[in-house]
């Protein structure tokens, strides 16, 4: 049960890092640039910063095909520089959430370049496979006219892969706890850093059965057993422009 519900009343600011403000002059928004505006949204009377994906990413889905979940994209700064703005949000009474993406890694990902090189590698049940195309492939799209499947061939792994958004986004297999613990590990690694809570992303996705098999999916856990400092917020917009 969830003791502090500070987030009920809180005003929220969500921003994008890199288009935020830029301290060292290279045209790319950053950590150090945000803590000098940190008194300007105090003042604004913000009293929780909401942070969309800022760690590593090849940025072919504004950041939310992550490449580590553990690190800060460099063009952003150092996990140094994030702590010295969490420390600074605190000063203030700001509290921090971020963005947490972990219906699926970019295909960058080393946890996915692993599972596509061997049937054996540990990693392999840590996303979702098919010896053949399911018949259920072109269903499910999350953005229909841009996708034309939910399944793609990889020729590296000599199998299908499942995708509930982009090909370049292979979905996590949610089911399996390995993935679950590090979900939980994540979690615990940037509440470390000082953050308060996290707006989850595609909740829906997350928790649904996987699989070529599965016809209609269906929640696999309740969302009552989802963390108390997640969150699932509003849905974010995708610009399909690129």
């Amino acid at each position: 049960m969830i003791d502090d519900l500070w987030y009920k009343n809180g005003v929220f600011y969500c921003l994008s890092v890199g288009t935020y403000m830029d301290a060292n002059g290279d045209g790319i928004g950053d950590f150090k640039g945000l803590l000098r505006r940190l008194d300007y949204l105090h003042g604004l009377g913000v009293t929780a910063i909401w942070l969309m994906p800022f760690q590593p990413s090849p940025g072919r889905d504004d950041g939310y095909d992550i490449s580590d979940y553990y690190g800060v994209d460099p063009r952003y700064g150092t996990l140094g520089d994030f702590v010295e703005f969490t420390h600074g949000c605190q000063q203030r009474g700001i509290r921090v959430i971020i963005d947490l993406v972990v219906n699926h890694t970019s295909d960058a990902h080393p946890w996915f370049r692993d599972a596509r090189n061997s049937p054996d590698s540990q990693y392999r049940d840590w996303y979702v496979w098919a010896d053949k195309r399911p018949a259920s492939a072109s269903k499910g799209m999350v953005f229909p006219g841009v996708q034309k499947s939910t399944w793609t061939h990889d020729k590296e792994a000599k199998a299908w892969f499942f995708h509930r958004f982009y090909d370049f986004q292979p979905d996590l297999n949610t089911s399996n706890p390995y993935v679950q613990a590090e979900i939980l590990k994540i979690m615990g690694f940037w509440i470390q850093l000082g953050v308060s809570g996290f707006r989850m992303d595609a909740v829906p996705f997350v928790i649904a059965t996987k699989g070529a098999k599965v016809k209609t999916p269906v929640e696999q856990v309740r969302h009552a057993s989802l963390p108390a400092r997640v969150s699932a917020m509003a849905p974010r917009q995708r610009d399909h422009s690129r």
